[in-house]
């Protein structure tokens, strides 16, 4: 019995329902073409929109954005390249802690350079050894040589008196005696030309091990060299700030790296510390794509510290970097200078910056949401009596909260939202209500 009620209440309101399509189908008709499929909605009985009124007055165009503080001219501390694949970190500042000119802040093991000192030196006392040793034996060589050289003379000599009695002897040992002065004679000459090269290759022999001498020598100054580097200290006053580990093999995006601390490892070059200059500060700040336009180097900018929220600060940008991120995300590095910076502040404190780009004066706005884009035109649902219709108007400029516009006079009321949307919101409402009738008959 029910059901049947239902239906023969549901047949007679098809009449009425065929009278409300002609209705808004004339109505439909006087509105432009690009907006006929949703026009019915806008022109029905009226909703319950969120509205707003055309405000004239003087609208600032900013550009915000959140960075973190840090010294401009700050001591990088990185780890030395040693000829080590990694170096392990026996000493560590805590984050923050205040350290002076001359103070060590970063260790790192030097067992592997210590034993290639030792050995260094122990190559190098060999070195000395082998040196000396053949020093000796040239030495020794060349006394030798010249015991035999004076040796050669003498014969010489001899030869040559004796060769003086050649007349008065018999031909025979005439020509014994001429040629035992030759002979003499081409002995001291050999001799005097193999002393020439011994001396040659003695001093060959002496440049050899002094090469190894010299080679051991600079193992041993370079192991002293890189003991002495693994102790990093600090060049000027201020807070540590230890940097992000970022020697891991696993990674993924979004992931939060830690900071370094005692018996990690560092690859050479890896910055592992750093200490900003106290008297000058600066925010590196990620700007979105669409805001580069209206930044330019030494625009002025105010900078909220969030650890000093009672404080502000004025700041200028110092440089603008390129652009970088995943293509539906663009964005790029800003640099900002701080003019007035004080002693509480401290690197890695988050901040946020205010860029004010513009100044328009006497001028008509609304929010920003009551402004709709589609097919290449820019509206608002402006009110006409119970209910809103478009209208075209023409932006001069935009911000994140605020338009401004011309086409309309102030006090004029417009809509926050779509008529259309908030029309099939409550055409969806009414159906759910009507299936649960209908599971409920």
């Amino acid at each position: 019995m029910k059901r049947s009620a239902w239906l023969t209440g549901a047949v007679m309101t098809v009449p009425a329902l065929g009278v409300l399509i002609a209705v808004t189908s004339g109505a439909a008709s006087n509105w432009p073409a690009w907006s006929k499929p949703d026009s019915a909605a806008a022109s029905a009985a009226p909703l319950n929109l969120p509205s707003t009124s055309v405000k004239r007055g003087e609208v600032q165009f900013t550009v915000s954005a959140r960075g973190e503080l840090q010294g401009s001219n700050s001591e990088m501390m990185v780890a030395p390249m040693t000829g080590a694949r990694e170096l392990i970190i026996t000493y560590l500042r805590e984050p923050g802690e205040l350290v002076k000119k001359g103070d060590t802040v970063v260790e790192f093991d030097t067992t592997e350079q210590e034993f290639a000192l030792a050995e260094a030196e122990a190559d190098l006392a060999e070195a000395e050894q082998q040196v000396a040793q053949a020093e000796a034996e040239t030495a020794a060589k060349e006394e030798e040589t010249r015991a035999l050289l004076l040796q050669a003379k003498s014969d010489l000599k001899v030869a040559e008196l004796e060769a003086r009695k050649n007349p008065l002897l018999a031909s025979i040992l005439a020509r014994q005696n001429t040629l035992a002065v030759e002979a003499a004679r081409d002995k001291l000459r050999q001799l005097e030309q193999d002393i020439a090269n011994r001396g040659a290759s003695s001093r060959a022999a002496i440049m050899i091990q002094e090469a190894a001498r010299n080679k051991a020598q600079v193992k041993a100054q370079t192991a002293r060299k890189n003991i002495d580097s693994m102790k990093l200290t600090a060049k000027s006053s201020g807070y540590v700030n230890v940097q992000q580990n970022t020697n891991g093999n696993f990674m993924f995006w979004g992931m939060q790296l830690p900071a370094f601390k005692l018996g990690d490892t560092a690859r050479a070059g890896m910055a592992v510390a750093q200490i900003p200059d106290l008297a000058s500060w600066e925010v590196r700040a990620q700007i979105a794509e669409l805001d580069r336009g209206h930044l330019a180097a030494g625009q002025t900018a105010e900078v909220s510290v969030v650890a000093l929220s009672k404080k502000k600060f004025k700041a200028h940008i110092k440089s603008i970097g390129g652009t970088n991120g995943s293509p539906w995300e663009r964005r790029f590095e800003c640099v900002f200078a701080l003019d007035d910076p004080v002693s509480e502040l401290r690197p890695g404190m988050s901040a946020r910056i205010t860029v004010t780009t513009d100044t328009i004066k006497d001028a008509l706005w609304l929010p920003s949401q009551a402004l709709f884009e589609s097919d290449g035109r820019t509206f608002v649902y402006l009110q006409s009596g119970p209910s809103f219709s478009p209208k075209d108007v023409k932006l001069v400029q935009r911000s994140e909260s605020r338009v401004v516009i011309t086409g309309l006079s102030e006090g004029q009321v417009v809509a926050m939202a779509s008529p259309e949307s908030m029309q099939k919101k409550k055409g969806e409402g009414s159906a759910s209500g009507a299936l649960k009738a209908l599971k409920g008959s």
